[in-house]
């Protein structure tokens, strides 16, 4: 499993800082604050994105993909359950995965192989089966709400609602 510690956190925060997201990093040991599964798991407050170093790197960019994924007024009142429903959370880790490509050292396989060794589960059976051709819907929802543009690129925006 990577970890945040084996990772280039500076690229990392730039990233982040992309989606007005801030990485903040917690002394050893200490609990997480915002984080929805616990022990060494990425937590959501506000715009603020918590992680030790012993935090998996796909659970910073899960919570970070709900961040960018999540409407404007979910967002103003973020306090560790990022809600949504399935098609959202389809978006989000496909999101994640994108993510992982524009990280130095990372990359989507590294990313994919941790996902099915922490447990995602996909009617596929694994990740990178989900991802490569049973993930359109996902695809569509991002590039609906502005995160991907039509080349399958990520645009660097939060999610625009343009149902309204």
């Amino acid at each position: 499993m990577l970890l945040l510690s084996g990772i280039d956190r500076v690229a990392l925060a730039m990233l982040l800082s992309r989606y007005g997201l801030n990485l903040t990093l917690i002394a050893p040991e200490e609990l997480i604050p915002g984080s929805y599964w616990g022990e060494s798991e990425a937590g959501l407050e506000g715009d603020r994105l918590y992680a030790r170093l012993d935090t998996p790197v796909h659970s910073v960019l899960h919570e970070a993909s709900h961040y960018i994924c999540m409407t404007p007024e979910r967002r103003s009142g973020l306090d560790r359950d990022a809600g949504g429903d399935d098609l959202e959370e389809c978006g989000v880790c496909y999101l994640q995965v994108m993510l992982a490509d524009a990280l130095p050292g990372v990359g989507s396989e590294r990313l994919m192989s941790d996902m099915d060794t922490w447990g995602y589960s996909f009617r596929l059976g694994n990740t990178r089966a989900w991802f490569g051709s049973d993930a359109e819907d996902a695809r569509a929802w991002l590039m609906e709400h502005g995160v991907l543009d039509a080349r399958n690129q990520l645009t660097g925006h939060l999610r625009i609602d343009r149902s309204r």
